[in-house]
């Protein structure tokens, strides 16, 4: 069974790596599942992806998807049991995982390293990304997803760099005025699925057994 599965190449706290494993598991698919370490990367991986960066995903047939959206869309165009691509909103989630990925990044990584970025104080990278979860908040106040009553790929899009972001500094974050989006993460970060797509793996070798993700009955 596992010698004609594609294979993921994933780091666990990667944002990036979280999504794709998201859209992997929504999707009902399996895969080999290959942890990294980005200080000692894999020479398969690199092979493959020279760019160095996870997810990286191999298909069986040798073809190599190396952004984290385009594997959720891959994974989900083949299967979509819960309907994460509703073509009724789809505009509307491809906006707010552009907007996340070419702005909320941006900020949130500065927020993140505020000491290698001494052009402005944590704080200040913290509220020009606040600008962004302002956005979410107000989607937020009138559905328990962001677009609506059930989860598209909007919120598996964006919910690991919101993660990212409230785990900078988690009192600061509790004490935002953001209630509904505080509701919303705090919802996905207890929630089972979430939980096994962060199963903690040792960092892959060559020669180690399979590990098919996710795992299911």
């Amino acid at each position: 069974m596992t010698a004609s599965l594609d294979c993921l190449y994933s780091f666990r706290r990667c944002p990036y790596a979280m999504r794709a494993r998201l859209g992997v598991w929504f999707s009902g698919l399996q895969v080999e599942l290959r942890e990294v370490t980005l200080k000692n990367k894999p020479a398969q991986m690199l092979a493959i992806s020279p760019k160095g960066t996870v997810p990286v995903l191999l298909l069986a047939d040798g073809a190599v998807i190396e952004e984290s959206r385009d594997i959720m869309v891959w994974a989900l165009e083949q299967q979509d049991p819960q309907g994460l691509l509703d073509a009724t909103v789809l505009d509307q989630a491809n906006a707010l995982i552009e907007q996340n990925d070419n702005e909320f990044k941006y900020w949130l990584d500065r927020y993140k390293y505020a000491d290698r970025h001494v052009e402005m104080t944590q704080t200040e990278y913290r509220q020009r990304g606040e600008a962004f979860l302002q956005v979410l908040e107000s989607l937020l106040e009138s559905s328990a997803y962001l677009l609506g009553d059930a989860p598209t790929i909007a919120d598996i899009g964006v919910m690991p760099f919101v993660r990212q972001f409230a785990h900078v500094d988690r009192d600061v974050f509790g004490q935002l005025p953001y209630p509904n989006l505080q509701r919303w993460l705090q919802g996905w970060l207890e929630n089972p699925l979430f939980l096994q797509t962060m199963i903690k793996l040792p960092v892959w070798q060559e020669g180690d057994e399979v590990v098919v993700f996710p795992a299911r009955p």
